[in-house]
This record gives structure tokens, sequence and C-alpha cells, in this order.
């Protein structure tokens, strides 16, 4: 069995009061601001999309930007595996 690295203990809102986190109207603007700069940013968000959490901002979107996505993509059974796989063939073009 090998260990998975939790991507928690490397996000930047583990440091900051997650309330902040879990507004709504304007307020979600600076919420995603924030995530715009985290390290684990992808990680958060396909989490978020993979357990079907309905409230908050995670990895960068509101639930409302959540839904929508997951609407436009009904086939997606794996966000981790789909967003692991874009960012290595993200990495792999760039070299």
């Amino acid at each position: 069995m090998t260990e998975q690295w939790n991507w928690r203990v490397a996000a930047k809102c583990r440091s900051t009061d997650a309330e902040d986190l879990f507004v709504v109207g304007a307020a979600q603007r600076e919420a995603k601001q924030f995530c715009r700069t985290c390290p684990v940013r992808t990680e958060c968000l396909a989490h978020a999309l993979d357990e079907g959490i309905e409230f908050g901002v995670w990895g960068g979107m509101t639930e409302r930007e959540r839904r929508a996505l997951l609407r436009r993509r009904p086939e997606v059974t794996s966000w981790r595996r789909l967003l692991d796989s874009a960012r290595a063939e993200h990495a792999a073009k760039a070299v």
C-alpha cells in the first residue's frame, strides 16, 4: 500500500480563518482571489467536485460555478484524475 500525499497540509487557507471561504455575494470574489495563489488549488477543486461539496469557495470556484461545471461535464467520474492528467499534459508541453 502506498501513502498518498495529503494536499490539505499545503493549503493556503490552513493558516487562516476558514469561515472567510464560506461567504455569499460579493465576498465570494475576495475568497476566489485568495485561492488564486494557493499551491494546491487544483487538488482542492478536485476534492470539492468529487465529494459533491455544496457550500463555500473551493479551489477558487463558488458553489454555483462548480454546479455549472458538473452539469457541463456529467461524464467525468473522477475530477482528481482528470485534473492530474491535464496538469501532467500541460507540464509535458512546457518542456
